[in-house]
């Protein structure tokens, strides 16, 4: 139990009792700059200062992406999923095919150049850099 001398409680800034936020994400990367750098562009983010080991990209909703080098072990591709504004997923698209990085339709990476419209909205998949597999989605997955 903390001391609450040192560590009142309830933190000013903490969620409700019954809320858990993400709050970042390690992702590792051959060359964190790099990977950094790219998502950032292609979402229309920035990458902040380094902090520690890590590069981050603030997402713009109390979570970060924390990119950290890992040369000494390939990297095991992870996936990445962004709710993006309906109005900014064009943009995006296009950011894509600004630098040459195709998109497709599903995650397996079949339908290059199409998107999806699952649950009335539009999706697409992307590699970065270091193979994980990003997706931007305008509508959350319905769940039962």
């Amino acid at each position: 139990m903390p001391n609450t001398q040192q560590y009142p409680y309830p933190y000013p800034s903490e969620p409700s009792a019954n809320a858990v936020q993400l709050n970042h994400t390690v992702v590792h990367a051959r060359d964190r700059q790099l990977s950094a750098e790219f998502i950032a562009a292609i979402l229309g983010l920035e990458v902040g200062a380094p902090f520690g080991p890590f590069l981050p990209v603030d997402l713009g909703n109390g979570v970060t992406l924390d990119y950290y080098a890992k040369t000494d072990e390939p990297i095991q591709p992870q996936h990445y999923a962004f709710l993006v504004p309906d109005a900014r997923f064009d943009t995006v698209i296009a950011r894509l095919e600004t630098v040459g990085v195709t998109y497709y339709a599903d995650p397996h990476h079949t339908e290059p150049g199409h998107i999806n419209r699952l649950f009335g909205g539009r999706g697409a998949y992307f590699a970065d850099p270091d193979g994980h597999n990003m997706e931007i989605l305008t509508r959350p997955y319905i769940r039962p």
